[in-house]
């Protein structure tokens, strides 16, 4: 089985493309990255990070309609595709074991 080998970004964008209950497309990806981490993160950041996502088959895509709203043009919407999801609970299972195997009172012993 092929192992997932994912930036933090990039894991943190196919997260939010996973967490989407609408549509995902560049904006609503790039505002939620925002959201969710705090950080201060440029469009071309995240529009680079899903091609790559897309390039090694972790998302697809597709195009939407033109619309009058956006001046006639068009949005590109993202999905993950089964190699998405199996790369995502790999890498949940791989964090939950990690934490698992912290002792208990660990964090206490080092002022955490």
């Amino acid at each position: 089985m092929r192992r997932a080998f994912l930036g933090e970004f990039e894991e943190i964008v196919l997260l939010v493309v996973a967490a989407c209950s609408d549509e995902a497309y560049g904006v609503t990806i790039w505002e939620e990255v925002q959201q969710q981490t705090g950080r201060s993160i440029t469009m071309s950041a995240v529009h680079a990070t899903l091609y790559r996502l897309e390039e090694k088959g972790y998302l697809a895509s597709s195009m939407g309609g033109a619309t009058a709203e956006r001046g006639g043009r068009r949005k590109r919407f993202f999905t993950l595709t089964a190699l998405g999801v199996r790369a995502l609970n790999d890498i949940q299972e791989m964090r939950n074991r990690l934490w698992e195997a912290i002792p208990p009172g660990k964090f206490q012993l080092i002022g955490g």
